[in-house]
Formats: C-alpha cells, sequence, structure tokens
C-alpha cells in the first residue's frame, strides 16, 4: 500500500528496485536521481500521466528492464511505442523483448524528421526517398529513382553559408558544418630544380628557390 518514495532520496547505488503492487499515482521526483537503476517494477499501480512518468526514468541510463503494465497510463494507444522511444535502454518491457521493428515504428512515429534522413542515407550520400517507404521492405511498389548529385557550385553555396541553417533538421546543419572545417591538401615540387648533394657540395650551380604547388580539397 506504499503511496510515497521520499524514503528512495539518499539511494543513489540502487541497481533493482521493486515497487510494483503497491497504490503509486505519481513518482515525481522520487526517482530521477537513480541513475544506476537497471531493474524497476513499477506495475499493478495507480500510475496515469505517462508522460510524467516517463520523464522521471529518462535520465536512467541504465535502464534494461521496466514494468508499468497494470496501470492506467498503459492504457493509453501508443503506450509501448512512447515508452521504447523515449527510454532507449530498455531491453525488456512489461516481460517483453523491445524488437528493432519496434524501435523503427517509434522513430517513424515521434521522429520523422530524423527518421527520414536515416531512412535517406545510403554509402554516406543524400538519396532521394520517401518517408512513407518502409525500412528494409523485400518488395519494391515504385521504380528507383536516381539520386540527384548536386553541382560543384550548390555545394560551395552550401558550404558557405554561414548566416543560415542549411537544412531543416539542426543535426545535418551541424554536420555540413563540421565538413567544412576539414581541409585535405597535397603539395608537390619540381625536383629538377633542386640541387643534389654533389652540387651542394662543389657549389657548381646556384641553388634557386624552390616552387612549391599546393592543391586544397574541401
Amino acid at each position: 500500500q506504499i503511496q510515497d518514495l521520499t524514503f528512495l532520496v539518499k539511494n543513489y547505488c540502487l541497481t533493482e528496485l521493486y515497487l510494483n503492487n503497491n497504490e503509486l499515482t505519481d513518482i515525481s521526483g522520487a526517482l530521477k536521481h537513480l541513475c544506476s537503476l537497471q531493474i524497476l517494477f513499477l506495475h499493478n499501480n495507480e500510475l496515469k500521466k505517462l508522460g510524467k512518468t516517463v520523464k522521471e526514468l529518462k535520465g536512467m541510463i541504465s535502464l534494461q528492464t521496466l514494468n508499468l503494465f497494470q496501470n492506467p497510463l498503459a492504457y493509453d494507444p501508443d503506450y509501448r511505442l512512447y515508452v521504447i522511444y523515449f527510454l532507449p535502454s530498455v531491453q525488456l518491457l512489461d516481460r517483453k523483448l523491445v524488437t528493432q521493428r519496434e524501435r523503427e515504428s517509434a522513430l517513424h512515429l515521434y521522429d520523422p524528421k530524423r527518421a527520414w534522413v536515416m531512412q535517406s542515407i545510403a554509402f554516406g550520400k543524400r538519396a532521394d526517398t520517401s518517408l512513407g517507404t518502409a525500412v528494409g521492405s523485400s518488395r519494391c511498389t515504385q521504380p528507383a529513382r536516381r539520386p540527384i548529385m548536386p553541382s560543384v557550385v550548390q555545394v560551395l553555396d552550401l558550404l558557405c553559408s554561414f548566416c543560415r541553417v542549411p537544412f531543416e533538421d539542426p543535426k545535418d546543419a551541424v554536420l555540413v558544418r563540421a565538413t567544412r572545417r576539414s581541409l585535405m591538401e597535397f603539395s608537390s615540387v619540381d625536383w629538377n630544380k633542386v640541387a643534389t648533394c654533389q652540387e651542394r657540395r662543389l657549389k657548381n650551380k646556384a641553388e634557386e628557390p624552390l616552387e612549391k604547388l599546393t592543391v586544397r580539397f574541401r
């Protein structure tokens, strides 16, 4: 019949916590400091607010096993995908293993932009694909389209745009700016104009300043 969790304030090193079969209605501010928690049972309680409950558990980066069934919040239509998306470390939810398909569905539901970016990446380049295309689908309903490669002028214009975000997603902007900062250059000289050891010793040939050709990429 536990209703209050204030007695857990100083239990920082807990790795397992069994609070099932009680009368908890809210866990806000009571569990977020338990960063070492790996197993948490909260099933068969009276937790009603899914968002507040999951927010309290977000800091538990080691949490692998979680039970929330037999709570009012578990009747939410998107309850399982919501928990899977916001608590990515959880491997076993309500006595059922979290599958890769469920993680992909959760990503499409709660972060469609990121799902589209991940789906459109192929061999390090952007491919022109639609968001509706299923990841890993074995059948193709539409003919594949050739990726449209930007011209050199477009790439330079993109890399030089300091005052605007090149993509809608800020993560893509960070990637572009990181690429802009990376440089690659090659230098070469005409070795025919370089004096040999014998010529330098005899001083029969005056040394000319070397001409170095440098080519810089990116």
